[in-house]
């Protein structure tokens, strides 16, 4: 309900829509008994009977159209809503980093984003108007009816209420069962999403049809569960239509025992016209429960898809956005020149080792300064480099250009930083539009030229289109040295001043490691430069290096 916040009015339009067309339907059927009574007792000629006519057909069309604005106002505030939502989402997954995302099921993030927000869809567009018309228009016709006819407005009184209570009843276990439900579908797509990216592996080592079988056995789980749920859903609307059709034909029975002589509890003779009106309202006082009751079982998956994302992402979404701008400093921006780092204390821990990474280190980058960093594999190389980017949490102190790493805001610190590390994103598209991405507005000129200082170039003119030659996902179609190139170039696009390179040129020959490291130096000077590498050729080219040995940081 605190979603409702982002999208108010058009969910007060859609909840006020009922409750006029409910007004107003009163109005109708008061009309249309009146011409009723009027044509079969009174024996009014057809003429003067038009006005109320036209008047009921005029009642009618109203109506029509308030409940198509209301749908429509529902719909937009659906809308609203999911954008918001999934806005909240998408943010929170940026701002809690690779490392959190990596120990993610992919399949269950997207998921999450898609189909389980999506479930929101109903309980904002049908399931809040109904409510509100559920709640006050079956109460409201009932006491109306009371001064027309007092057992027919008690009898709709007393029964309309029960229905709300058994529904709850029902929909306590359509929520459990939406829960499992939901939570057994998100497991299935990260199932299936991992199957999926590791399909030739399984085929290399002959557990295709093993894992086939898996994926129709989760299929045939899921269907289960999808079924239970609609059996509740059918369950509801059994409840729902047995105690309206009771409270319907009742007061038919009421009604027509009195006309034939067989039942008189009024103090007055019941005319046609409160007949007609009695019978033409008690449907009605029902209709609202009715819609209401269609619409139930989209609160329990709402629940229970607000209850799967909690659990998936730490709590419900919120502003994101204002949260991290009350939390952190715009820190300003010094275009081009070199940031200064500073170290203290720093401890990082890291899943499924017992003992720290780094334990208390300490280290100063004056700005503009060129350090290589070296150690042995694991040694905790890439997670300082990771840390210092904000990609890694960490126990201790660090500060760039002086302004702690958690008062950064988001923005300014990917403008100020740049990072690429050993295994680098790249995605479905042209080799120019995976460079493009360290500056989207980039000119094809400039493109070519940081491929040039990339020597990407080198492999891709012999490609038939050249920089326009498509990869596939994750770079599919590159060699591990290629891709690096690929992703070095975003750099020259860029105008950082920090920049984090790990092992940059681990997969590049002798020669093109000398070219790319020549690239990389001229284009850092001025700038400050940290680069992780296993090389001693490479380390050499630095003025500083620094090695990472028994949990600390040390010069060489």
């Amino acid at each position: 309900m605190a979603l409702a916040q982002a999208a108010r009015v058009p969910l007060i339009l859609a909840g006020a829509a009922p409750l006029v067309s409910g007004a107003l339907l009163v109005v109708q059927a008061w009309l249309l008994a009146t011409v009723l009574d009027a044509a079969i007792v009174k024996q009014v000629p057809r003429q003067e009977l038009l006005t109320g006519i036209l008047g009921i057909a005029g009642l009618m069309l109203l109506r029509a159209c308030i409940t198509w604005a209301g749908e429509r106002a529902g719909a937009d505030a659906a809308e609203r809503i999911k954008r918001h939502v999934r806005q909240s989402l998408f943010l929170r997954l940026v701002n809690k980093g690779p490392y959190w995302s990596r120990g993610q099921a992919s399949g269950e993030l997207a998921s999450a984003v898609v189909d389980q927000v999506e479930a929101l869809d109903g309980f904002f567009a049908k399931y809040l108007p109904a409510m509100a018309a559920a709640a006050l228009l079956p109460v409201a016709f009932a006491v109306l009816l009371l001064p027309v006819d007092v057992i027919a407005g008690l009898v709709l009184l007393i029964t309309a209420p029960l229905i709300p209570l058994f529904m709850a009843l029902v929909g306590w276990g359509a929520q459990g069962a939406s829960r499992r439900h939901l939570r057994a579908f998100a497991r299935l797509s990260g199932f299936f999403a991992d199957r999926l990216r590791g399909l030739s592996t399984l085929k290399l080592y002959g557990r295709a049809e093993a894992e086939a079988a898996s994926v129709v056995a989760a299929s045939d789980a899921l269907r289960q569960r999808t079924m239970s749920v609609l059996r509740i859903a059918f369950l509801s609307s059994a409840v729902l239509e047995f105690f309206a059709a009771l409270g319907v034909a009742g007061v038919a029975v009421y009604i027509g025992l009195t006309y034939l002589g067989f039942l008189d509890v009024r103090w007055s003779p019941l005319t046609l016209q409160a007949g007609l009106f009695c019978l033409l309202m008690a449907p009605e006082v029902y209709a609202p429960l009715r819609q209401f009751a269609a619409h139930y079982h989209d609160r329990a998956t709402a629940m229970a898809a607000v209850t799967q994302i909690a659990v998936l992402f730490d709590g419900l979404p919120a502003d994101e956005a204002a949260d991290d701008a009350a939390d952190r400093t715009h820190a300003p921006l010094q275009s081009g020149a070199g940031a200064g780092v500073t170290i203290q204390g720093l401890t990082l821990l890291a899943p499924g080792r017992s003992n720290a990474v780094l334990t208390d280190a300490a280290l100063v980058l004056p700005p503009g300064e060129h350090v290589a960093l070296m150690g042995a594999s694991g040694i905790g190389k890439s997670s300082l480099i990771e840390a210092i980017a904000r990609l890694r949490p960490f126990q201790g102190d660090i500060r760039i250009d002086g302004v702690p790493l958690a008062d950064w805001d988001e923005t300014a610190l990917r403008q100020r930083v740049a990072l690429i590390g050993q295994k680098p994103q790249l995605l479905a598209g042209s080799i120019a539009d995976n460079i493009r991405l360290g500056c989207p507005g980039a000119s094809d000129a400039q493109v070519h030229e940081a491929a040039r200082r990339a020597c990407v170039l080198e492999f891709s003119e012999v490609l038939p289109q050249g920089l326009d030659t498509p990869l596939g996902s994750r770079g599919h179609g590159l060699s591990g040295g290629q891709a690096q190139r690929v992703a070095l170039a975003r750099l020259f696009l860029r105008d950082p001043g920090l920049i984090l390179l790990d092992e940059p040129t681990a997969h590049l020959d002798e020669s093109t490691q000398h070219r790319v490291l020549d690239e990389i130096l001229e284009f850092s000077a001025g700038r400050t430069l940290l680069l992780a590498t296993h090389a001693p050729a490479v380390a050499a080219r630095f003025g500083r290096v620094l090695r990472v040995a028994g949990e600390k940081v040390e010069n060489a």
